[in-house]
């Protein structure tokens, strides 16, 4: 099974440039009708930190979390 990956967003220092929604390859993320990033579908997350290396705010950090053993 694949890596999972966890998406952690602040917010509170999110100015709603839109640049992590447009450049998510798996389309993670969006847009609310405020302006400001949303985690959308936090299970198409790939770890590819796009978000996070293209945020000038540095709202983003992905988290590599491990598989349950359940599953």
């Amino acid at each position: 099974m694949g890596k999972k990956f966890q998406v952690v967003l602040n917010a509170k220092t999110c100015k709603g440039c839109g640049i992590c929604a447009a450049l998510c390859p798996k389309k993670v993320l969006k847009i609310r009708p405020d302006g400001k990033a949303e985690v959308a579908d936090p299970a198409a997350c790939i770890g590819c930190q796009s978000c996070s290396l293209h945020c000038p705010d540095f709202c983003f950090e992905i988290k590599e979390v491990a598989a349950n053993a359940g599953e």
